[in-house]
């Protein structure tokens, strides 16, 4: 009887564990089975936040979960990417994270994580130039109006960031640097805030994300004076690059891409580059995004890594070239 009694109680505990694993086996496999954090950066207004909400909402149908947008802004980004290296790494909170990500290494004497071992690279979403806009009080036109105008008229010109550290803020440092001029930086937090600072003749100008100034220059809001990238904007054909107003060998480029916490399982990470890719490549999206300057990409998130890396050592020379360090 007693040996009946063991029999049938290890056939249960057999069971169960059976069971356990099979439950265990298809939650992973059912990724994801719950709401999806992507944190941003920045404050609602600005280019991350114009690239995120199209794709988070085409995104959303096809894994059928919520993609929340939670906005965490400050410090050139690294408050939100220090919330993500101490996120659980289970691919439900990733971050939007941009160009200045490779920037904030140099720019700071330290940072609460390490910029290449905490995090899991899962894509890159889209690249996109950098306008240089003006408020219509500055009185410029052209680049070279404005480099006459900064060394004529030595610190009274001044740019807005959208932070320091940001690539508005450095890419400004490095004009400076290249042309031997100066003007005064007035950070804001974010891109968004920084042109309503322009738009109010706050600040005399900004080397913004293209898409942000984009449509108030088409409105005749703010002056477009140039754009950084090594060829002309597609949706602002009759503004010149930097190098065509005579600043031979300038060009900047943002770019955008998805993190996830370092030790996210990789079949998660490749289910997230996945769905982060399918829904910016929709057509809809795409031509919505393309509207506003974004050039969509996509990669593996070893060209990401890659990107990443190659990106630090760039920026490096371009922050010590420029002097630029934050404290």
């Amino acid at each position: 009887m007693k040996t009946t009694f063991n029999r049938l109680r290890h056939l249960m505990l057999r069971a169960t564990g059976l069971a356990v694993g099979l439950a265990l086996s298809t939650s992973a496999y059912a990724f994801p089975d719950k709401p999806i954090t992507l944190l941003i950066p920045y404050p609602p207004g600005g280019s991350a936040d114009m690239l995120a909400r199209p794709i988070a909402a085409q995104m959303q149908k096809t894994i059928n979960q919520p993609v929340v947008l939670e906005y965490r802004p400050g410090a050139g980004g690294t408050i939100a990417t220090a919330q993500l290296a101490r996120a659980k790494p289970d691919g439900y909170t990733v971050l939007m994270v941009l160009a200045a990500h490779a920037i904030n290494p140099s720019m700071y004497k330290s940072l609460p994580y390490d910029t290449e071992k905490d995090f899991a690279p899962v894509s890159v979403l889209a690249t996109l130039p950098m306008l240089v806009a003006a408020a219509r009080q500055t009185p410029v036109n052209t680049i070279q109006e404005l480099i006459d105008y900064a060394k004529a008229n030595p610190d009274k010109l001044t740019f807005a960031s959208a932070g320091n550290g940001n690539t508005s803020h450095l890419a400004a440092e490095l004009f400076k640097s290249a042309t031997n001029t100066k003007m005064i930086h007035v950070p804001y937090k974010g891109s968004g805030p920084a042109v309503v600072a322009m738009l109010s003749g706050e600040v005399s100008l900004m080397f913004d994300s293209i898409s942000t100034s984009l449509p108030h220059v088409k409105a005749g809001k703010l002056k477009g004076l140039a754009v950084t990238g090594t060829k002309r904007s597609a949706v602002l054909p009759d503004v010149p690059t930097v190098t065509e107003s005579g600043v031979p060998g300038f060009a900047v480029n943002g770019w955008y891409g998805i993190l996830a916490p370092a030790g996210t399982p990789e079949d998660v990470v490749m289910q997230l580059n996945k769905a982060f890719n399918d829904a910016a490549q929709t057509p809809a999206v795409k031509q919505q995004l393309t509207q506003y300057g974004y050039e969509i990409e996509g990669s593996t998130p070893k060209q990401f890594t890659d990107l990443i890396t190659t990106e630090i050592k760039k920026w490096k020379t371009a922050v010590d070239q420029s002097g630029a360090r934050i404290e």
